[in-house]
């Protein structure tokens, strides 16, 4: 399991998924994860399934059905790092939800449709997001126009026409005392000056519903109820202007995004490609053998059986379908396994890939190859203490059989383990940073041993502390 940190190559080369063959999305993901080959390539394939089925004609495409996954492997090991960052690489709205969270209808607990309804969620704050940036410019050029307004009211003899002014007309002096306001506006000069804006106030509260069964959490406001009962109120408000500058460009951002708009791709992003990541799903396999809690495992299988089938789900934006949504299951499956799911359910997961548990050699890679690299982190954040830390080739691979070897003794947590492990092992650099004298430090295998060799040996307190 690796960190996850917004941005990929893919995103800053501006290159397209569907140009993407398995082989570059694999390549992709390698960058983030360590090992977990066969994990994904059936990713990889599953996605680029995608690609090959939207070059289809319509009625071809809708009998093509995404090939749903179930990883089985120890956790920390890259499941839902692989999921994650398949999702940020297609730009698809991405779920992540335990399978235990949910419930049998009618048991205390969440409904499974509620994670199609957060899924329309996320889908709707990205595209806004995509929409946002569009209008970024013009919003901004508009609030700034609306500031220069209440900073330089025009005279009411003074009119601005196309026609270009005489020198020394009022009109003329206007337009130059303007755009010297413009540029005073621009450099933050103006910022701390103070000016009266109208701004909209709610004049009613919203309520937030939830259903007597926890099924579902929406707000509902009582003006979508009443439209037109319940006006906005405006008052006058004094600010400074950075303050009106932000608030005028998010007023702006609200008319010149159309939320309809918004809404119908968010709903149909995630019908064709939204992604759910399905953790847990051991802890709910289970037949029915007469007790409560075997009864409530298999009832849950068979409530998120249509979803995964594909159905129609209701949501406060309409109604969506999951007929194309790709989920992706996984578990440790140490007690159970995938055959202790219901039959249904199992025929609706046929890709099943096995991760393995981390190696020592793993763990040196993980240490220093991904992206965002646990040494890495650690480095930059002391760095900001003007603290220059390194790390010899053998004192990785001392942490890494530390981590190793911990695993092993204890409970087996995958790469999850070096997290603790680092922090341990830094804890007294991280304290003492700010009032270091010495600036440059080099970690060794001897100081490696001197943190953790005597928390490892002793086994009962390796378990409290790493």
């Amino acid at each position: 399991m690796v960190i996850y940190l917004p941005g990929t190559i893919v995103e800053e080369e501006g290159i397209s998924l569907d140009e993407l063959t398995p082989r570059e999305i694999v390549r992709e993901l390698d960058k983030y994860v360590i090992g977990q080959t066969a994990a994904k390539r059936a990713v990889a394939v599953a996605v680029r399934n995608r690609t090959r089925r939207q070059k289809l004609s319509p009625e071809l495409a809708e009998e093509v059905m995404p090939k749903n996954i179930i990883m089985i492997g120890p956790t920390g090991v890259g499941k839902t790092e692989i999921a994650r960052r398949l999702a940020r690489l297609a730009n698809s709205p991405f779920l992540k939800v335990e399978a235990s969270k949910f419930t049998e209808v009618g048991y205390v607990g969440r409904d499974v449709e509620s994670m199609i309804r957060d899924l329309v969620e996320i889908s709707i704050d990205m595209v806004r997001e995509e929409k946002l940036e569009e209008v970024a410019e013009k919003s901004e050029s508009n609030a700034e126009e609306h500031i220069l307004d209440i900073l330089l009211p025009p005279a009411p003899s003074v009119e601005l026409s196309p026609v270009e002014p005489e020198e020394g007309k009022p009109a003329d002096n206007f337009a130059r005392s303007r755009e010297k306001f413009r540029q005073q506006l621009r450099e933050g000069k103006l910022d701390d000056r103070v000016v009266e804006i109208e701004v909209r106030e709610r004049s009613f509260p919203a309520f937030e519903v939830i259903s007597n069964t926890g099924v579902e959490e929406m707000d509902i406001n009582i003006r979508d109820i009443l439209p037109g009962f319940f006006g906005q109120k405006a008052k006058k408000r004094k600010m400074r202007v950075a303050e009106a500058m932000d608030y005028l460009i998010q007023e702006e951002e609200q008319k010149l995004i159309d939320m309809d708009q918004v809404t119908r791709t968010a709903v149909e992003r995630v019908e064709q490609s939204g992604i759910v990541f399905l953790d847990e799903i051991d802890k709910i396999a289970g037949r029915e053998t007469g007790h409560g809690p075997d009864v409530s495992r298999e009832g849950v299988q068979r409530d998120i059986l249509p979803i995964v089938e594909g159905t129609t789900v209701n949501t406060r934006y309409g109604m969506v379908r999951t007929d194309h949504v790709l989920f992706i299951a996984a578990g440790a499956f140490h007690v159970s396994k995938p055959a202790d799911l219901i039959p249904e359910l199992q025929g609706r997961f046929p890709i099943r890939v096995e991760l393995h548990s981390l190696t020592v050699d793993d763990f040196v890679k993980i240490l220093k190859e991904p992206k965002n690299a646990l040494l890495k982190q650690y480095i930059a954040l002391l760095e900001t203490e003007g603290l220059k830390l390194s790390f010899t080739e053998e004192a990785i691979l001392e942490i890494a059989k530390f981590a190793g070897l911990v695993n092993e003794q204890t409970e087996n947590i995958g790469a999850r383990r070096l997290h603790t492990i680092m922090e341990r092992l830094l804890d007294e650099i991280s304290f003492e940073a700010p009032d270091m004298k010495k600036k440059t430090i080099k970690i060794d295998p001897a100081y490696v041993q001197k943190q953790l060799a005597a928390i490892v040996k002793d086994q009962d307190l390796s378990r409290y502390i790493l």
